[in-house]
């Protein structure tokens, strides 16, 4: 597996600006992210800096995948979540640029994610991705169970519906005593 260097993401011009033309493509390309076809740079860099803005406040850990310097895949670790849900972290905006997709980047990001969460105290992951073209197989791949699928969703970025597919994994010792 090719080697990336993984890291922790904070609200730097550069990163924004990159992270926003990552979210238009993955946009554009069909990927359900919460955003629909075409999505403007000022839309993508509000979101981008919001999100970044939430981390800085430790609610959310936003990971960043680079192939030297450039930024080519991010996910989002969130960790801010009702007061009955100590244990728990979700996944969220799982992107990969489409020139590096299927050469390790995503699974990477995946692993880093679960271990921050980890030492953040978590034993439970859960996260949720689009039937249609979505993440399945890696999720799968990567030990998460599929809780159930819920029909039409959201809207696809190019127009219709999609289903949502819930996986959830014990972490840490969760993992350890299951």
């Amino acid at each position: 597996m090719p080697q990336f260097s993984i890291k922790p993401l904070a609200d730097e011009p550069r990163i924004r600006n990159a992270l926003s033309e990552l979210l238009i493509e993955t946009v554009a390309s069909g990927g359900s992210v919460s955003f629909m076809h075409p999505l403007s740079p000022d839309d993508a860099n509000a979101f981008w800096q919001d999100s970044l803005g939430t981390a800085a406040r430790g609610e959310r850990i936003v990971l960043g995948a680079f192939d030297g310097d450039d930024l080519i895949g991010t996910v989002t670790l969130l960790l801010k979540l009702p007061p009955n849900q100590p244990h728990r972290a979700e996944i969220a905006k799982m992107m990969t640029r489409v020139s590096h997709r299927h050469r390790g980047a995503a699974t990477a990001l995946l692993r880093a994610a679960e271990q921050l969460a980890i030492e953040h105290g978590r034993t439970l992951l859960v996260l949720d991705t689009a039937v249609d073209e979505g993440a399945a197989p890696l999720y799968e791949r990567s030990g998460f169970q599929l809780s159930g699928i819920i029909p039409d969703y959201a809207l696809k970025p190019h127009g219709g519906l999609t289903g949502t597919m819930i996986y959830w994994k014990r972490i840490g010792a969760a993992a350890a005593a299951a």
